[in-house]
């Protein structure tokens, strides 16, 4: 019953159980009035004006809604509710467009905030639908601005200043509340259409009623003033329910960019870009609203950072979300064999891909090696509904993981793996300086703690400000962070106390303390469980699981064995990691780069390594300065100083299958040279794992 030109406006005032006025809606309360009236705007006729209180879900007011409002929760607990309030709305307008021989109308409403942050997320929220009439109305302050230029701004506008500039009463008093704004907006409305404005309504705001899909280029501009970033999604969310969160603000088309962590899995953050700077404005006043059980929390954003994540190059991709209105899965673990066939055959018929083989987009790195991750179009949500319980299903020998996904999605998982360099770069260790040689150590005696969900800009000094007065109980470099293969923070640190009952009494003290704006678990653990960290496995409630460099088997070889970095390792060699390939010929080699670590620091990171992922000493800074000329003649001359031999190099490998061990890698590298003597003085090895490693002296493992 709307048009985007109507003879009849129907005037809509309302307001919730909180903020009023410039923060209605901002506060997620319950919408508990509405007041309406029928406008003719030919013949300047109005119909019956009609007042209906909404019973809200939680019937406490605000000290400002009592105020203005005079409503108390014992009258609000004898109406309606929302859905049968709206059904009424429906049908005592169209009542009144038949007295006055009219069939069409369009809302009118004091700002965009009754609609857009009042009624669309709150029927989002309750599940059910609006009307039609509710996606198009008319903001009364634009078009008041519209006709009178010489006013206020729209956003200093208010109904009682445009009243005072017009000349119109403006006693709030006389009638109810509701009804004087009501009243008073229709009689503005008359003297916009005077002979003297002659104004006319052509214009009206619109809200979309689905979020569009589509890819977005590089090339792009993307004004910064219309983005924001959304923190503290679940993380199984996706764009249609980051739309529905925003439900009633306009997001451009392909404007929702979910972040994916380092590794490719979504963080609980998202981008989203709307279709200008007023709607972003009305984003920001959503912060900390809930989706579901959770807060969400809404800052502003860059242009820039949007199509960082968003934005893409590839033609292939281009060509995969050309199709629009598609609903995109994201598959993950498929088999490096798996075909395009095998993944149709997977999906079967009761969920047909659009296009057939066009709509599977294969993610693969820049030499054309699979990385076991696809993505694939449906033409709907049923179609896709269907896939999704596929989850876990078995193609091959693998269970294969499906989720709702997005273009963004595919835009950043594509530029992630083709940006990959088809040899990856080491980056260069550095070893910890420690006087006297130092040990990690190893047992099952319960002198350690563990810390989990540490901020990821806690450093050391946060910690043992964190640990309070049992600082004096740890032991001397005592402190481990554990970093992710990107060598970034964790959230997780082990701390070896001097005695087991020093352990317990931080884990009962510390346990769910506060160190800044997050609550840290603590837990009383071993030095063996800590080892097991520190090298790459897993300790969760499920139990330990061996580091990923080391096969269950030989596992327990090392499980006596301390890790001993030997102090010195002051002097080391970077390029020894990836040397020049051999030549059968000897050549005059440059006097290497020698690196210096003075005595001062003598904590610093030790970089992602086969067997050592965490750093293994306590880390503050990393400082270091040019050798002097001393030195260089030092490390020549020292014979006990471990430095990787030149003729040698250490190869890293990637795409393992999970449950590979090391007699496959051994039997990989077959026909290779590798004497691990070579590698004593950089990690030490008990017999039981040296005679493992030696067996096979023609193989090579690094």
């Amino acid at each position: 019953m709307t048009a985007s030109h109507s003879d009849s406006l129907v005037v809509l005032f309302g307001a919730t159980a909180g903020a009023y006025g410039a923060k209605l809606g901002s506060d997620e309360r319950e919408l508990i009035l509405l007041v309406w009236q029928v406008v003719d705007l030919p013949s300047k006729k109005v119909g019956t004006l009609h007042k209906s209180l909404v019973k809200a879900d939680n019937l406490e007011l605000s000290d400002q809604c009592r105020e203005v409002s005079g409503l108390t929760p014992e009258g609000l607990g004898k109406a309606e509710p929302l859905d049968r309030v709206l059904q009424q709305f429906s049908q005592l307008v169209s009542s009144d467009l038949k007295v006055l021989g009219r069939s069409s109308y369009t809302l009118c409403s004091d700002g965009q905030l009754l609609i857009r942050q009042v009624l669309h997320p709150e029927t989002s929220k309750k599940n059910f639908l609006l009307s039609d009439c509710f996606y198009s109305f008319y903001d009364l302050r634009k078009e008041f601005n519209t006709c009178y230029p010489s006013s206020a701004a729209v956003k200093d506008q208010t109904i009682k200043t445009m009243a005072e500039y017009l000349g119109l009463g403006t006693d709030e008093t006389e009638e109810d509340f509701g009804v004087w704004q009501v009243k008073t907006m229709v009689a503005i409305i008359f003297s916009m259409l005077s002979e003297s404005c002659n104004h006319i309504f052509t214009e009206p705001e619109t809200v979309k009623y689905k979020y569009e899909t589509g890819p977005c280029s590089k090339s792009e501009t993307v004004d910064s003033e219309t983005v924001i970033r959304a923190r503290g999604l679940p993380w199984q969310s996706s764009d249609q329910d980051i739309a529905r969160f925003f439900k009633g603000l306009n997001i451009a088309k392909g404007g929702v960019a979910l972040c994916l962590n380092a590794q490719g899995r979504r963080n609980g953050e998202a981008l989203v870009r709307f279709v200008n700077s007023e709607q972003r404005d009305l984003a920001l006043e959503r912060h900390k609203h809930h989706m579901g059980s959770r807060y969400i929390e809404v800052y502003k954003a860059t242009g820039e950072e949007f199509l960082k994540i968003a934005g893409g190059t590839s033609n292939e991709v281009a060509q995969f979300l050309s199709k629009e209105n598609q609903v995109i899965i994201r598959m993950r673990g498929l088999p490096f064999t798996a075909t395009q066939e095998d993944v149709l055959g997977f999906l079967g018929p009761e969920c047909p891909v659009t296009g057939g083989k066009e709509g599977l987009l294969f993610v693969k790195y820049p030499d054309g090696r699979p990385t076991g991750d696809a993505f694939v179009l449906f033409s709907c949500e049923d179609y896709a509904q269907n896939a999704l319980k596929k989850h876990k299903e078995i193609l091959g020998k693998r269970y294969i993981e499906l989720f709702r996904s997005t273009a963004a999605e595919v835009q950043q998982v594509l530029n992630r793996y083709m940006s990959t360099p088809l040899i990856p770069t080491l980056p260069t260790p550095i070893i910890p300086v420690i006087p006297p040689p130092y040990t990690i150590a190893t047992g099952s005696v319960r002198d350690c703690v563990r810390l989990r969900g540490l901020p990821y800009t806690a450093g050391i000094d946060d910690i043992l400000e964190f640990m309070g007065d049992a600082t004096g109980d740890i032991k001397p470099h005592g402190v481990h962070m554990v970093l992710n293969q990107q060598g970034r923070p964790s959230g997780d640190a082990f701390i070896q106390m001097k005695s087991a009952d020093k352990a317990f009494m931080v884990a009962q003290k510390c346990h769910k303390k506060m160190m800044k704006d997050r609550y840290v678990e603590v837990f009383q653990c071993s030095g063996e469980e800590m080892n097991f960290v520190l090298m790459g496995g897993t300790l969760n409630r499920s139990g330990l699981s061996p580091p990923p460099c080391l096969s269950p088997p030989a596992y327990a070889a090392f499980q006596t064995a301390a890790a001993v970095i030997p102090a010195e390792a002051a002097l080391y060699q970077p390029q020894a990691l990836l040397p020049a390939t051999r030549t059968p010929q000897a050549t005059a080699a440059a006097p290497p780069a020698v690196t210096y670590y003075p005595a001062q620091a003598a904590q610093l990171y030790m970089n992602y390594t086969a067997y050592y992922p965490s750093p293994p000493v306590s880390p503050t800074t990393v400082g270091y300065i040019a050798a002097p000329p001393g030195a260089v003649a030092a490390a020549a001359t020292a014979t006990h100083t471990p430095i990787l031999p030149q003729p040698g190099a250490l190869v890293r490998m990637q795409g393992l299958p999970y449950n590979t061990g090391m007699k496959e890698i051994l039997s990989f590298f077959q026909g290779y040279q590798y004497a691990p003597d070579d590698y004593n003085g950089l990690i030490q090895l008990s017999d039981q794992a040296r005679s493992v490693l030696q067996a096979p002296k023609e193989w090579v493992c690094l």
